[in-house]
């Protein structure tokens, strides 16, 4: 792929990160040249490289705007190529250098929300005789206006630029197939195809096809509505749940945030065309069900487009036209969900975090890794306002400094928790019982200092009628590390029989410990007991997207773990409908006749006692090899989540085996909980094994499965051998405990890859649950929040 050089002197020499051949930086940069006489040294030596390639696209004409590379260019004189590109210097950012060179070559000034990044490609080639050797990763931005801008519009810059033209994306393609020479040669069968996929893709599907597309999607929920009676309430309970309400609706906010940087503004575009066609309504209803433009059940594979997307308008993105309004743009989104969310700069890898963090000291390290902060780029800071400032030569970017920095959720999100914590004020000032108002004042107080240890303390003491988990804490969308904590809200009704029934499970987690199948050296000596509040959910929000859960076990912060322990809630009416309209569905379809009546809802919801029971339990704060003292979560990083629900899942199995043999469950349980167990299985995987839950089920299954725990029979229904399942579910929680205790994350690597997979039994299975038409979770509707209000 063509590569932009510009004359640089002496004292603006620019460096270039030097990459592996798999893209990752290395940590070392060097000079692209000493000076402007010398040889180009990264091309010189062909090292690997990263370049950008911005592509100027005119949705109404279906056409590329495309430049003619100047004379004087080293590489491919004259041809014909992308909109802009240009090397990334060693420090900068992707997305910075696409917009820096797109305003440099052509005078076009866009904010990030413009540019989407559609595809890495990877370019070979030696130029020059063999004295100039392109090893170059180029990330490839699409920025979609909606018309073509003014040829007059662009300043061109001279050194680089000498024509522009508009061209339709098919024969832009058809050239490249026929070799023209007046193009910069790309395989259009091959990675650089991509482009004109995506384009074609995108604007040939007719409305038609999408909403029976979606509306299948969106059958895989079922309705449901979720209410309790506020029976208990004082009537001052009930002025504060209002006010409850509403701070949980501020933890949406929050989390689409979290999710997309651009989140807010596609909710926002969505929901105002929502009646402008049933296609419309169809985006909205399933937008709101995943809170993001991907969706959960379909390996976060995209459902909507840039196309889509909001319309931006900014006058004075180039220099002005005669009877040109100016500039209206997509606003884009990335086709891939960022795997860190937005808590990270979308092109940071691993190896640029790790060398930064590296360089910190113990308490900024503590930070970075931190369930709390966001971490950001120096360079992208104000950088909308600043784009000028920016040169081709990179001589403002300070050699060898770091361009990451972490920011507190208190101050990246301030607006909302400052209006959060007023309203949690106020309702603590009227609440009754005296736990709850510790939690809302103390909650209040976290929200603005960014400390949550007392907060989450006093979480763990509530003992009230209206029961409410407020905050961050679940950090199942850092992909990348697992780090960072997403806001979300549960309110609920306690139910105090239930509770009390409960008490037996919160209350033997030490001995649990004791027993636990591992080397007794990994077993901790203090396990606290878990308090267990069963509550009838009335409202949720935040990081509610997707498949609703139906228990959680907080916080997940390891000091208080190690403290405290943890606390659990039980959502008894959530559970309640997933096995109405999905468990017991599921057994119907997948069990064999002589099993299925061992379905039932008492060993579903004591197995998700279990479960929940045994992410108390087992290791967390671990000693390495080399002595020094760690947390699973920090080891197995981006593998933790998936791991830890697997852990507690099968320990979960194995702890309620344990009681029935110790007569504290009654024997009756044994073979229900396995065929239940057998036939959640299905259920979890249907959540794709791009979630965590879905794929510490996958990796359960397959494991059972290979020991002929679980059997597939020649109608393809499946049965549970209660001879072989006992030792099977004991094997698979030694294995996951130890390489948890060892912190092991090549172990853990190597079993999620061996057994997280969509094998054949598996296929079958869920093939028979899609034509049956059996729903895959369950879309909560909460009254109460209308009647409140």
């Amino acid at each position: 792929m063509a590569v932009t050089e510009a004359p640089v002197g002496p004292l603006q020499e620019e460096h270039l990160d030097v990459l592996t051949s798999t893209g990752l930086k290395t940590g070392v940069s060097k000079p692209r040249q000493v000076n402007w006489e010398s040889s180009r040294l990264v091309h010189r030596d062909g090292d690997y490289h990263k370049s950008v390639y911005v592509l100027l696209f005119a949705e109404s004409t279906q056409q590329l705007l495309l430049q003619r590379r100047a004379d004087c260019k080293d590489s491919f004189p004259g041809l014909w190529d992308a909109s802009s590109a240009g090397h990334v210097s060693a420090g900068d950012s992707s997305l910075v250098s696409a917009m820096r060179e797109l305003h440099e070559e052509l005078g076009v000034a866009l904010p990030k929300d413009a540019f989407e990044l559609i595809f890495v490609i990877l370019q070979q080639n030696v130029l020059n005789d063999g004295t100039y050797i392109n090893n170059e990763f180029g990330d490839v931005y699409l920025v979609t206006t909606l018309d073509p801008i003014p040829l007059e519009a662009f300043t061109l810059q001279e050194s680089e630029v000498s024509d522009v033209k508009y061209i339709h994306y098919e024969e832009y393609r058809s050239l490249l197939a026929k070799e023209d020479l007046g193009y910069v040669p790309y395989d259009v069968d091959g990675q650089y195809g991509q482009l004109f996929e995506i384009i074609r893709k995108r604007y040939t599907m007719d409305s038609i096809a999408r909403c029976l597309s979606l509306e299948k999607q969106l059958r895989r929920y079922a309705p449901v509505v979720l209410n309790a009676e506020l029976i208990g309430l004082s009537g001052a309970d009930k002025e504060a749940l209002i006010l409850l309400v509403k701070a949980a609706k501020l933890m949406d906010e929050i989390f689409y945030l979290q999710v997309w940087g651009s989140n807010p503004a596609l909710r926002d575009w969505l929901k105002e065309h929502a009646n402008a066609s049933e296609l419309d309504k169809l985006k909205w209803r399933y937008y709101l069900i995943n809170k993001s433009p991907w969706s959960s059940l379909d390996e976060n594979e995209a459902f909507l487009t840039t196309a889509d997307s909001s319309i931006k308008f900014i006058p004075e993105a180039t220099k002005p036209v005669h009877g040109w309004k100016g500039l209206e743009y997509k606003a884009a989104f990335p086709v891939l969900k960022p795997p860190g969310a937005n808590f990270y700069p979308p092109d940071m890898d691993k190896m640029e975090f790790e060398f930064w963090k590296n360089s910190l000291g113990e308490e900024q390290q503590l930070d970075a890794t931190g369930f709390f902060t966001v971490i950001k780029r120096l360079s992208e800071s104000n950088l909308e306002s600043s784009l000028t400032n920016y040169t081709s030569g990179g001589a403002d970017h300070l050699l060898g400094a770091h361009d990451l920095y972490s920011v507190p959720y208190s101050k990246e999100y301030n607006h909302f928790l400052t209006k959060a914590a007023e309203l949690l004020h106020k309702a603590g000032e009227l609440v009754s019982s005296p736990s709850l108002k510790k939690l809302l004042h103390s909650k209040a107080d976290a929200f603005l200092s960014n400390e949550y240890y007392d907060s989450d303390i006093a979480w763990m003491e509530l003992d009230s009628k209206l029961d409410i988990t407020i905050g961050p804490y679940e950090t199942y969308e850092d992909a990348i590390f697992g780090y960072k904590a997403t806001f979300e809200a549960f309110i609920g009704i306690r139910d105090d029989k239930a509770t009390a029934q409960l008490k037996l499970f919160g209350d033997n987690l030490q001995v649990l410990e004791e027993n636990l199948p591992m080397d007794s050296a990994y077993k901790s000596k203090d396990v606290n007991a878990a308090p267990i509040h069963v509550i009838h959910l009335i409202y949720n929000a935040g990081d509610v997207a997707g498949p609703q859960t139906v228990a959680f076990n907080l916080p997940n912060d390891e000091r208080i773990v190690k403290d405290r322990g943890t606390s659990m809630v039980m959502l008894k009416n959530v559970s309640e409908a997933k096995f109405k309209h999905i468990l017991q569905p599921i057994a119907d379809a997948c069990i064999v006749k002589e099993q299925k009546g061992l379905v039932d809802f008492e060993s579903f919801f004591t197995h998700t006692i279990c479960h929940e029971c045994c992410h108390g339990i087992g290791p967390h704060t671990i000693t390495l090899p080399n002595g020094q003292t760690s947390t699973v979560r920090k080891e197995l990083q981006e593998l933790h989540s998936a791991l830890e629900e697997a852990k507690a899942d099968i320990v979960g199995l194995w702890a309620l085996n344990f009681f029935i043999c110790k007569d504290l469950l009654p024997k009756n349980l044994v073979k229900s909980m396995y065929v239940s167990f057998l036939a959640g299985c299905f259920r979890s995987v249907r959540f794709g094994l791009e979630e965590a839950h879905g794929k510490g089920q996958a990796l359960q299954f397959n494991w059972l499965f290979e020991k002929g725990a679980f059997v597939l029979h020649p109608d393809e229904a499946f049965s549970v051998d209660f001879a072989k399942v006992e030792g099977a579910v004991e094997s698979l929680s030694r294995e996951i405990l130890t390489i948890q205790a060892k912190g092991d994350k090549t172990a853990a690597s190597c079993l999620l890859d061996k057994y997280c997979k969509m094998t054949q039994p598996l296929t079958l299975a869920l093939k028979k649950l899609e034509h049956v038409q059996v729903p895959v979770d369950i879309a909560a509707i909460f009254p109460i929040a209308s009647e409140l209000e």
